[in-house]
């Protein structure tokens, strides 16, 4: 039975995340331990206390798509080098995976409004802006796809003067974010976002608020400075996927599991430069989506991912769980073909993948963290 999500539903919104991965040659603030093996940082933001989702978690930048992200009066900002309707990106890859389905939704009913990659990609941008004070942006004119430019992490832009009231403006209305490019002469450097992964907020009496997140990464060569905003966001930190594990087992931050998840799966690079031609190789193969189905269980929970021989592609799954009086490690006793988070605690998480990944992408290796934190 497949499941698609309601077109009139207001539980799930639509979301766009970029993981902000650069090049680091500082040496680590704990300078006796030993260097991490990964040679970037990845930018984790600390929500404020009073966010009615996920209080106090370290995200990646991200928030709500708006239909400032949409508006066809991009179209003149991305005019006369770049045109319409995907501006110079790759074929349209969003709609991978069959469960569940997405319908397609256009409010404002603009024929020319943009398509969903690029509106997504906008969005991204804009709350990296809005919650770190990072200007996504490039110089408006001709863009080669070309030659050894186009193969290199990207840069960002110097803030402008007046960041706080440009960021005040454009958090109170996004569609200000288009007039600050326009001031700048600038559009969204939207072929800088690779996709990733879409991540889909399962059901669970935790969560009020259910997303459908598209997550891209960008290289950038050097770390920008970071402005927290102090109101969203409270706190910011570079870290490589290792450090942020360690911080996550020591309970200095908290991370939820698709984070945790991401943060495993960029444990496989050794270095920028192969993370940013892995993006580059298989800028074609498009993205999965991804909703967990939660298994909970006598002493936890598990999430189950598409391909666990457990997962049920089913919409009954769209609003509900599955239950068990096992423990999760008689659970995983009775299975083999795994993709999943088993979930002890709050800070203790362990994944397991038995199956092959998909569209050229790179999964997690097995991590499980010592008993010890039990």
């Amino acid at each position: 039975m497949s499941g698609s999500l309601r077109p009139s539903s207001s539980t799930w919104r639509r979301a766009a995340s970029v993981m902000l991965v650069a090049g680091w040659t500082r040496p680590s603030a704990a300078a006796l331990s030993p260097p991490p093996a990964e040679g970037f940082r990845l930018l984790l933001l600390q929500r404020a206390s009073s966010q009615g989702f996920m209080p106090n978690a370290h995200v990646f930048p991200g928030g709500m798509l708006d239909a400032a992200d949409r508006s066809s009066d991009w179209l003149r900002l991305f005019a006369p080098h770049q045109g319409p309707p995907r501006f110079g990106l790759g074929p349209d890859s969003l709609g991978r995976a069959s469960f569940p389905v997405v319908p397609d939704v256009r409010p404002d009913e603009d024929p020319a409004a943009m398509p969903d990659d690029v509106a997504l990609r906008i969005c991204a941008i804009r709350e990296a802006f809005e919650e770190a004070g990072v200007l996504l942006l490039r110089p408006r004119g001709p863009r080669s796809n070309q030659g050894s430019e186009a193969l290199k992490p990207g840069r960002t832009l110097e803030p402008p003067p007046g960041l706080a009231d440009w960021r005040a403006s454009v958090r109170s209305d996004p569609r200000r974010f288009l007039h600050l490019c326009a001031h700048l002469d600038c559009t969204p450097d939207i072929w800088a976002l690779h996709d990733w992964n879409v991540w889909i907020t399962p059901n669970s009496p935790q969560l009020s608020r259910r997303f459908d997140t598209m997550f891209y990464l960008c290289c950038l060569s050097e770390p920008p400075l970071i402005y927290p905003d102090l109101s969203e966001v409270v706190h910011s930190q570079w870290s490589s996927p290792s450090e942020a594990t360690r911080s996550f087992i020591s309970k200095d931050i908290w991370l939820a599991p698709p984070q945790f998840y991401e943060l495993k799966r960029l444990e496989n690079f050794a270095s920028l430069s192969d993370l940013h031609t892995f993006c580059l190789d298989r800028a074609s193969e498009g993205v999965e989506r991804w909703m967990p189905v939660l298994l909970f269980t006598a002493d936890g929970r598990i999430e189950l991912l598409p391909g666990d021989e457990l997962y049920l592609e089913d919409s009954d799954f769209l609003e509900k769980t599955l239950s068990t009086e096992k423990k999760i490690e008689e659970v995983m006793k009775e299975g083999r073909k795994f993709h999943r988070i088993l979930i002890y605690n709050r800070y203790l998480y362990h994944i397991h993948v038995t199956i092959p990944p998909k569209f050229k992408h790179v999964y997690p290796k097995n991590y499980v963290a010592s008993k010890s934190h039990l």
